[in-house]
């Protein structure tokens, strides 16, 4: 996924800082008004990712909905992630790709994980999260 304010075009320089990439990154407009449709609050913790694991998965009919709905649950589950685990934090690839960096430096792709999730609903967030969290 590359996002546009992040392009090739940008200098190094001209990036937002850490924390204004998280607050960027975890905008996910498209998953929070779809969330809030179904009754679902995401207030950035570990249980909103149960809450979305059980959502009736209706975005599935429309590739373009279903995309950036796992651009959004990738998102998302990198914010949860940030905000929750000790150490963890948002990095960007090379090509501008946003991943989580944990503590020991192992990489996490949360956008192919929300896309992933937003196909098949499996590997489910929570699942993902846990395993994360747990190291």
């Amino acid at each position: 996924m590359r996002i546009p304010f992040l392009g090739k075009r940008r200098r190094k320089d001209e990036l937002p800082g850490p924390e204004g990439l998280a607050e960027l990154l975890a905008e996910c407009a498209l998953l929070r008004s779809q969330a809030d449709r179904e009754g679902v609050r995401l207030d950035d913790g570990p249980a909103s990712l149960e809450a979305l694991d059980q959502l009736v998965p209706r975005w599935r009919d429309d590739e373009d909905t279903s995309d950036w709905l796992g651009n959004d649950a990738g998102l998302y589950l990198g914010t949860v992630i940030v905000r929750t685990v000790e150490g963890a934090a948002w990095d960007l690839r090379p090509d501008g790709q946003p991943v989580v960096r944990l503590v020991g430096g192992r990489e996490f792709d949360v956008v192919d994980a929300g896309h992933r999730w937003a196909a098949d609903g499996a590997p489910e967030l929570s699942q993902l999260y846990a395993e994360v969290a747990e190291g």
